[in-house]
Protein backbone atom coordinates (compact mmCIF):
# COMPACT_ATOMS: atom_id res chain seq x y z
CA UNK A 1 0.00 0.00 0.00
CA UNK A 2 2.03 3.12 -1.54
CA UNK A 3 1.66 7.20 -0.40
CA UNK A 4 1.03 9.36 -2.81
CA UNK A 5 5.10 10.90 -3.03
CA UNK A 6 5.32 14.43 -1.32
CA UNK A 7 5.08 17.01 -3.69
CA UNK A 8 3.44 15.05 -6.76
CA UNK A 9 -0.02 16.03 -7.77
CA UNK A 10 -2.52 13.26 -6.58
CA UNK A 11 -4.51 11.47 -9.54
CA UNK A 12 -8.01 11.19 -8.78
CA UNK A 13 -10.86 9.87 -10.48
CA UNK A 14 -14.81 10.89 -9.68
CA UNK A 15 -17.48 8.09 -9.97
CA UNK A 16 -21.00 9.56 -9.86
CA UNK A 17 -24.43 9.21 -12.16
CA UNK A 18 -24.55 12.84 -12.02
CA UNK A 19 -22.47 14.63 -14.85
CA UNK A 20 -23.15 18.13 -13.52
CA UNK A 21 -21.81 16.88 -9.56
CA UNK A 22 -18.96 15.52 -11.29
CA UNK A 23 -18.04 18.80 -13.44
CA UNK A 24 -18.26 20.82 -10.28
CA UNK A 25 -16.49 18.05 -8.29
CA UNK A 26 -13.40 18.50 -10.82
CA UNK A 27 -13.46 22.21 -10.05
CA UNK A 28 -13.25 21.75 -6.42
CA UNK A 29 -10.07 19.12 -6.57
CA UNK A 30 -8.34 20.82 -8.94
CA UNK A 31 -8.65 23.96 -6.80
CA UNK A 32 -5.06 23.76 -5.59
CA UNK A 33 -2.82 22.50 -8.17
CA UNK A 34 -2.57 19.37 -6.03
CA UNK A 35 -4.70 16.70 -7.28
CA UNK A 36 -6.06 16.30 -10.37
CA UNK A 37 -8.92 14.45 -12.18
CA UNK A 38 -7.25 11.64 -14.67
CA UNK A 39 -10.83 9.93 -15.15
CA UNK A 40 -14.91 10.19 -14.70
CA UNK A 41 -17.42 7.45 -14.51
CA UNK A 42 -21.37 7.33 -14.17
CA UNK A 43 -21.65 3.52 -12.77
CA UNK A 44 -19.67 0.96 -11.32
CA UNK A 45 -18.32 -1.09 -13.99
CA UNK A 46 -16.92 2.42 -15.57
CA UNK A 47 -15.38 3.02 -12.70
CA UNK A 48 -13.30 -0.40 -12.37
CA UNK A 49 -12.73 -0.37 -16.49
CA UNK A 50 -11.32 3.48 -15.71
CA UNK A 51 -9.24 2.67 -12.48
CA UNK A 52 -7.82 -0.78 -14.37
CA UNK A 53 -6.46 1.47 -17.26
CA UNK A 54 -5.29 4.55 -15.26
CA UNK A 55 -4.20 3.63 -12.02
CA UNK A 56 -5.36 6.44 -10.02
CA UNK A 57 -3.94 7.26 -6.65
CA UNK A 58 -7.71 7.93 -5.36
CA UNK A 59 -11.14 7.44 -6.24
CA UNK A 60 -14.06 9.46 -5.34
CA UNK A 61 -16.89 7.04 -5.68
CA UNK A 62 -20.59 7.74 -5.08
CA UNK A 63 -22.41 5.24 -3.06
CA UNK A 64 -25.60 4.94 -5.31
CA UNK A 65 -24.97 4.70 -8.62
CA UNK A 66 -27.34 2.80 -11.43
CA UNK A 67 -26.33 -0.86 -11.81
CA UNK A 68 -23.35 -1.80 -10.31
CA UNK A 69 -22.65 0.31 -7.15
CA UNK A 70 -20.10 2.10 -5.01
CA UNK A 71 -19.69 -0.49 -2.50
CA UNK A 72 -19.61 -3.47 -4.99
CA UNK A 73 -17.40 -1.01 -7.43
CA UNK A 74 -14.82 -0.05 -4.56
CA UNK A 75 -14.45 -4.01 -3.29
CA UNK A 76 -13.61 -5.25 -7.53
CA UNK A 77 -11.17 -1.65 -7.70
CA UNK A 78 -9.72 -2.93 -4.46
CA UNK A 79 -8.90 -6.56 -5.89
CA UNK A 80 -8.33 -5.05 -9.70
CA UNK A 81 -5.81 -2.35 -8.41
CA UNK A 82 -4.84 -2.68 -4.43
CA UNK A 83 -2.89 0.59 -4.72
CA UNK A 84 -5.62 2.87 -5.49
CA UNK A 85 -7.68 4.43 -2.68
CA UNK A 86 -10.88 5.13 -2.25
CA UNK A 87 -12.97 7.26 -0.73
CA UNK A 88 -16.89 6.82 -0.89
CA UNK A 89 -19.06 9.59 -1.03
CA UNK A 90 -23.00 9.80 0.48
CA UNK A 91 -25.77 12.07 0.80
CA UNK A 92 -26.57 11.07 4.17
CA UNK A 93 -25.25 10.94 7.64
CA UNK A 94 -27.25 8.00 8.34
CA UNK A 95 -25.93 6.02 5.27
CA UNK A 96 -26.45 2.44 5.95
CA UNK A 97 -23.89 1.19 3.89
CA UNK A 98 -20.55 2.79 5.59
CA UNK A 99 -19.59 -0.41 7.73
CA UNK A 100 -20.18 -2.24 4.17
CA UNK A 101 -18.24 0.25 2.41
CA UNK A 102 -15.45 0.04 4.81
CA UNK A 103 -15.46 -3.49 4.89
CA UNK A 104 -15.02 -3.66 0.93
CA UNK A 105 -11.61 -1.57 1.32
CA UNK A 106 -12.84 1.67 1.45
CA UNK A 107 -10.35 4.20 3.05
CA UNK A 108 -12.90 7.18 3.53
CA UNK A 109 -16.40 8.00 3.75
CA UNK A 110 -17.26 11.79 3.16
CA UNK A 111 -20.72 13.56 3.21
CA UNK A 112 -21.53 15.44 -0.61
CA UNK A 113 -22.25 18.67 1.36
CA UNK A 114 -18.81 19.00 2.79
CA UNK A 115 -17.44 22.24 1.72
CA UNK A 116 -14.46 22.01 -0.79
CA UNK A 117 -11.49 22.11 1.38
CA UNK A 118 -12.42 19.29 3.47
CA UNK A 119 -13.04 17.43 0.14
CA UNK A 120 -9.38 18.52 -0.84
CA UNK A 121 -8.15 18.13 3.52
CA UNK A 122 -9.56 14.33 2.68
CA UNK A 123 -7.66 13.73 -0.40
CA UNK A 124 -4.56 14.83 0.84
CA UNK A 125 -5.14 12.47 3.84
CA UNK A 126 -5.96 9.31 2.22
CA UNK A 127 -3.56 9.72 -0.10
CA UNK A 128 -0.83 10.02 3.06
CA UNK A 129 -2.21 6.46 4.33
CA UNK A 130 -5.09 7.74 6.35
CA UNK A 131 -8.68 6.79 6.79
CA UNK A 132 -11.27 9.28 6.70
CA UNK A 133 -14.77 9.54 8.54
CA UNK A 134 -16.90 12.15 9.50
CA UNK A 135 -17.42 12.35 13.11
CA UNK A 136 -21.35 13.01 12.23
CA UNK A 137 -20.67 9.13 11.18
CA UNK A 138 -18.72 8.16 14.53
CA UNK A 139 -21.67 6.91 16.14
CA UNK A 140 -23.09 4.82 13.11
CA UNK A 141 -19.31 3.02 13.04
CA UNK A 142 -19.05 2.52 16.49
CA UNK A 143 -22.29 1.17 17.06
CA UNK A 144 -21.36 -1.25 14.22
CA UNK A 145 -18.24 -2.40 15.85
CA UNK A 146 -19.95 -2.73 19.28
CA UNK A 147 -22.32 -5.38 17.79
CA UNK A 148 -19.30 -7.02 16.09
CA UNK A 149 -17.35 -6.80 19.50
CA UNK A 150 -19.82 -9.71 20.82
CA UNK A 151 -19.96 -11.46 17.91
CA UNK A 152 -18.01 -14.92 18.00
CA UNK A 153 -17.49 -15.01 14.20
CA UNK A 154 -15.47 -12.19 13.05
CA UNK A 155 -12.03 -11.62 13.39
CA UNK A 156 -12.25 -14.98 15.75
CA UNK A 157 -10.43 -17.35 13.09
CA UNK A 158 -7.03 -19.06 13.68
CA UNK A 159 -4.59 -16.02 12.21
CA UNK A 160 -1.08 -15.74 12.03
CA UNK A 161 0.73 -13.81 15.07
CA UNK A 162 1.51 -10.52 14.72
CA UNK A 163 4.84 -9.86 15.87
CA UNK A 164 5.65 -7.08 18.86
CA UNK A 165 6.43 -4.15 15.75
CA UNK A 166 3.53 -5.38 13.98
CA UNK A 167 1.44 -4.81 17.16
CA UNK A 168 3.20 -1.80 17.67
CA UNK A 169 2.67 -0.42 14.00
CA UNK A 170 -1.39 -1.72 14.38
CA UNK A 171 -1.78 0.73 17.66
CA UNK A 172 -0.68 3.75 15.47
CA UNK A 173 -2.58 2.50 12.65
CA UNK A 174 -5.71 2.72 14.83
CA UNK A 175 -5.10 6.01 16.49
CA UNK A 176 -5.27 7.35 12.84
CA UNK A 177 -1.92 8.55 12.49
CA UNK A 178 -0.38 8.18 8.19
CA UNK A 179 2.79 6.46 7.65
CA UNK A 180 5.45 8.85 8.17
CA UNK A 181 4.16 9.73 11.60
CA UNK A 182 4.10 5.80 12.50
CA UNK A 183 7.91 6.06 11.03
CA UNK A 184 8.65 9.29 12.76
CA UNK A 185 7.04 7.82 16.14
CA UNK A 186 9.10 4.43 15.78
CA UNK A 187 12.03 5.67 14.56
CA UNK A 188 11.79 3.16 11.12
CA UNK A 189 11.53 4.26 7.81
CA UNK A 190 8.54 4.94 6.18
CA UNK A 191 8.73 2.03 3.98
CA UNK A 192 9.45 -0.39 6.89
CA UNK A 193 6.44 1.00 7.93
CA UNK A 194 4.38 0.38 4.51
CA UNK A 195 5.76 -3.26 4.61
CA UNK A 196 4.74 -3.76 8.20
CA UNK A 197 1.32 -2.40 7.42
CA UNK A 198 0.82 -4.69 4.21
CA UNK A 199 2.14 -8.08 6.23
CA UNK A 200 -0.62 -6.77 9.35
CA UNK A 201 -3.54 -6.65 6.59
CA UNK A 202 -2.31 -9.89 5.21
CA UNK A 203 -1.94 -11.98 8.36
CA UNK A 204 -5.32 -10.85 9.19
CA UNK A 205 -7.25 -11.23 6.57
CA UNK A 206 -8.49 -7.70 6.30
CA UNK A 207 -8.42 -5.06 3.23
CA UNK A 208 -7.83 -1.38 4.31
CA UNK A 209 -6.12 0.39 7.78
CA UNK A 210 -9.55 1.16 8.98
CA UNK A 211 -10.77 -2.48 9.51
CA UNK A 212 -7.49 -3.05 10.86
CA UNK A 213 -8.54 -0.16 13.19
CA UNK A 214 -12.06 -1.78 14.28
CA UNK A 215 -9.28 -5.32 14.87
CA UNK A 216 -7.56 -3.24 16.99
CA UNK A 217 -10.13 -1.55 19.31
CA UNK A 218 -11.68 -5.71 18.94
CA UNK A 219 -8.49 -6.81 20.67
CA UNK A 220 -8.24 -4.05 23.32
CA UNK A 221 -5.17 -3.28 21.83
CA UNK A 222 -5.41 0.45 22.51
CA UNK A 223 -4.74 1.29 25.87
CA UNK A 224 -7.59 2.99 27.59
CA UNK A 225 -5.86 5.37 29.43
CA UNK A 226 -4.38 7.29 26.11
Amino acid sequence: MQSVSPGAVTRVVIADDHAQYRRGMQIVVELEGTARVVGEASNGDEALAVCTRLRPDIVLMDVRMPGVGGIEACRRIRWAVPETRIIMLTMSDEEDDLFEAIKAGASGYLLKDVPGEEVLAAIGRVGEGQAIIPASMAATLLTEFARLSHDPEPLQRSLPPLTDREVEVLRLVARGQANREIAEALVISENTVKNHVRNILEKLHLHSRVEAAVYAHQKHLIPTDE
